[in-house]
């Protein structure tokens, strides 16, 4: 069995800003380094860390690998964030403006499609796709290390898809350094815990899971 520790990255400049970034590849500010460090004393001891090709959170990947004492982190490019098409570097002021109706708190209202879902651009990366390339990322860090737990620092709406395909949508908001455990058996998921790890309760909870 695997354990995997999904870990939504540091915080981003355009996080900071308040831009969807999509695969859109801004860096960490220093506050996000900073959430990096913190979120390692929680963690303890894994076996790999493993990152998402994107800046933010190759960085964020290798920030905890170093305070945990590991050389190398892995790559893998099929964690990489939601492709956001043309909502990437906008606001969501800027969304309201460009594409009214498009989101749910659109002061001026919602106008959502025939299933209640929100009317997404063309080149918005749909959950099927989303998550065709998720599962074969998570099954690949599964066969990586099949005998342990990896930390994979990845994005907020990929773990968003991985709740939402696993059963559990609507957890509520994933902040920067927020996580939540999955296992891979006989290539098969289970979802656990949501965490948040730069909470200091974090670490206790963690260490008594591995008891």
């Amino acid at each position: 069995m695997t354990r995997i520790l999904l870990v939504r990255h540091g915080e981003s400049v355009w996080n900071a800003d308040g831009r969807w970034q999509g695969q859109a590849d801004p860096p960490l500010t220093d506050r996000g380094r900073q959430q990096a460090v913190d979120a390692s004393a929680a963690i303890g001891t894994v076996d790999a860390v493993i990152a998402s090709d994107l800046e933010r959170a190759a960085e964020t990947g290798a920030i905890i690998a170093r305070m945990l004492g590991l050389d190398d982190v892995a790559t893998e490019p099929r964690l990489r964030e939601r492709d956001a098409g043309s909502l990437s570097g906008l606001t969501r002021p800027e969304i309201y403006e460009a594409f009214p109706g498009l989101l749910p708190d659109d002061p001026a209202g919602y106008v959502p499609d025939d299933d209640g879902e929100p009317r997404w651009p063309d080149d918005w990366e749909s959950d099927d796709d989303l998550w065709a390339r998720v599962e074969v990322g998570l099954l690949a860090i599964g066969r990586f290390v099949p005998d342990g737990e990896v930390v994979a620092v990845t994005h907020g709406g990929v773990i968003y898809a991985v709740e939402r395909r696993l059963g559990q949508p609507g957890r509520g908001r994933l902040s920067n350094l927020d996580a939540c455990w999955v296992e891979v058996v006989d290539d098969r998921f289970r979802l656990g815990e949501r965490l948040s790890l730069v909470d200091p309760a974090t670490t206790l909870a963690i260490e008594a899971d591995r008891i």
